[in-house]
């Protein structure tokens, strides 16, 4: 690693830093201060109104129940727009509807926050559906996140002794304030910046020029930075492009990459400082920031270092090696840019990528497949990512609590058999359908029918492809068609389930926590913020990861290290 690497990853998190305090208090000033500006009150009763919205508060269940039929409405409407595009306007290139199962998957995909893509954007999908359905599932999806978030977060803070407050809030407030006091105007200006720096937005057909050689080339036109901007900031990370945030008319330079990292880490880290607001313990909310900051400079810095460092199976071809791995890398980004963005992408919901994530070193892709597996709680998605931390710091609470023999109180809340139930469904879910979903497609041909790879690298790949999707992450291991029935219908399914099933258990842990009163705090409380509560988490947080995920990662990119070192490939 060169000293400017650690110069661009230290400045990177000392911009997070600096950032994460406002950022928090301005979500804080928009979900929790009542009442709002004079101008967004009478605002927001019109809307409420004109759809018909009860903005009553809600219990678990009631809120629970809106946030499903909302999301399963979206999958349909997605997926009717895809099937109808060839009669729908803005379609230049008069591209033909989207296979059903392939609709049905791409619904489900941007929907469910994943943004997973098993085809290419520019050849696949009209304006009016990468705008009407795509995008617009952006804000929503994010914008559930946020709301997922929230119900939590008040269960956790809200006490019965308040009377008025045992209730989690509404969704559909939630909903709307993330979208047009969230999203919106930061997707406005965001869109802007990119427009100024080179990302197109227009509704040109493509364009057929000729290059320097003499030969035709065509180049994908479309709204591109309207889409590219919610696609960070909601860590969405769905591209207009194939190449997603490698295509320079989506990422044109080096100044809109580092911005691009810090957007979809912006809210995650600043929704932090909004807990401990809500909670009235700053010091916790920041407690559990270091604990997100350590986890994701840690694997940032391992990525970089990993890649730089040159590609043993090439070594004895005569090629310059001082760049370190640059396979399916831009040069106008080098290890260091790719390296963060893909590591920060992986840490969060996100998914965008602006490098093959194919091409990392067994050891550089075992710390992107680690970032996904651990949950996606390292800064995560928007709300989602602080939902899934939260539920963690429960489970530490709780083993600190079994150390000293007494029940483990939370935020002056005992946390008793009924939570604890909730959260182990919560933690074993994802190894079920991850590993599951893996061992099925290889050993069954028409998974393996579709894998460009054998030996230890064709299984990461199907690792991480199923990893991906039941994180809700959406980035891949390119050598997987993943374009056929069989995954289709797989992830779809795994999309579904790893989406909506841990909201639904998070959400019941708060209906049963908000009832709860308020203890009285002793010398026997486990204290949530400082050092050692930092050290506990994160040795938590490790030590489920490395017991459920060690063996297949052995058999994975491990293996592939060991047999690259020794000149060894499938």
């Amino acid at each position: 690693m060169t000293l400017n690497d650690w110069l661009q990853i230290g400045f990177f998190f000392l911009i997070l830093l600096i950032l994460t305090k406002p950022v928090g208090l301005y979500l804080y000033a928009i979900y929790e201060k009542k009442p709002l500006p004079k101008i967004l009150g009478p605002f927001e009763k019109r809307v409420f109104t004109l759809c018909g919205i009860n903005p009553q508060e809600q219990d678990w269940k009631a809120y629970a129940t809106s946030l499903l039929i909302f999301n399963v409405l979206g999958i349909f409407i997605v997926f009717i727009i895809e099937s109808l595009q060839p009669l729908l306007p803005l379609n230049p290139q008069n591209l033909p509807s989207v296979p059903w199962d392939l609709a049905l998957n791409t619904a489900v995909s941007f929907v469910t926050n994943t943004n997973w893509q098993a085809y290419s954007g520019e050849t696949t999908m009209s304006y009016f559906t990468q705008m009407s359905a795509l995008t617009w599932q952006n804000f929503l999806s994010a914008s559930t996140g946020m709301t997922a978030f929230l119900a939590l977060a008040r269960g956790l803070t809200r006490h019965s002794t308040e009377g008025d407050k045992i209730t989690l809030g509404n969704f559909w407030v939630d909903l709307l304030r993330s979208a047009l006091y969230v999203f919106l105007p930061a997707s406005i200006l965001f869109a802007l910046i990119l427009v100024s720096q080179g990302v197109i937005q227009n509704f040109d057909p493509a364009l057929e020029i000729t290059t320097l050689e003499g030969a035709k080339q065509t180049l994908a036109m479309g709204p591109v930075a309207s889409q590219e901007a919610i696609k960070i900031l909601g860590t969405n990370g769905g591209g207009f492009f194939n190449a997603n945030s490698a295509h320079p008319f989506e990422n044109p330079t080096p100044f809109t990459n580092f911005l691009q990292i810090i957007c979809f880490l912006l809210i995650p880290a600043g929704l932090t400082y909004t807990f401990g607001k809500m909670a009235h313990d700053k010091k916790h909310g920041w407690s559990i920031f270091s604990v997100m900051f350590f986890l994701a400079i840690s694997g940032a810095f391992l990525t970089t270092y990993f890649e730089s460092q040159p590609n043993p199976l090439l070594n004895a071809l005569p090629i310059s090696h001082d760049q370190g791995n640059m396979e399916g890398k831009e040069v106008r980004f080098g290890v260091a840019g790719s390296s963060l963005f893909a590591s920060l992408t992986t840490d969060t919901s996100c998914g965008a990528n602006n490098a093959s994530h194919d091409c990392f070193t067994p050891l550089g892709g075992l710390v992107l497949m680690t970032n996904i597996l651990l949950g996606e709680i390292v800064f995560g998605g928007v709300g989602s990512g602080l939902f899934g931390m939260l539920l963690y710091v429960i489970i530490s609470v709780f083993l600190a609590g079994l150390m000293v023999g007494r029940t483990p109180e939370y935020l002056g809340k005992k946390i008793e058999g009924k939570e604890v139930r909730l959260i182990v469904l919560y933690v074993a879910l994802y190894p079920i359908i991850i590993l599951l979903g893996t061992s099925a497609s290889l050993l069954s041909s028409i998974g393996l029918s579709s894998l460009n790879n054998t030996g230890p690298h064709g299984l990461s790949e199907v690792l991480y492809a199923f990893s991906s999707t039941a994180q809700n992450n959406g980035s891949a291991f390119s050598g997987l068609n993943a374009n056929t029935l069989w995954y289709n219908l797989f992830f779809s399914f795994e999309m579904f389930v790893g989406r909506f099933l841990p909201i639904l258990l998070g959400l019941a842990i708060a209906g049963s926590m908000v009832r709860k009163k308020a203890v009285i705090a002793s010398s026997g409380t486990f204290e949530t913020k400082g050092f050692l509560f930092i050290c506990l988490l994160i040795g938590v947080i490790i030590t489920i990861g490395a017991l459920t995920y060690f063996p297949v990662l052995t058999l994975g990119p491990i293996t592939e290290q060991i047999f690259s070192q020794i000149g060894r490939t499938f």
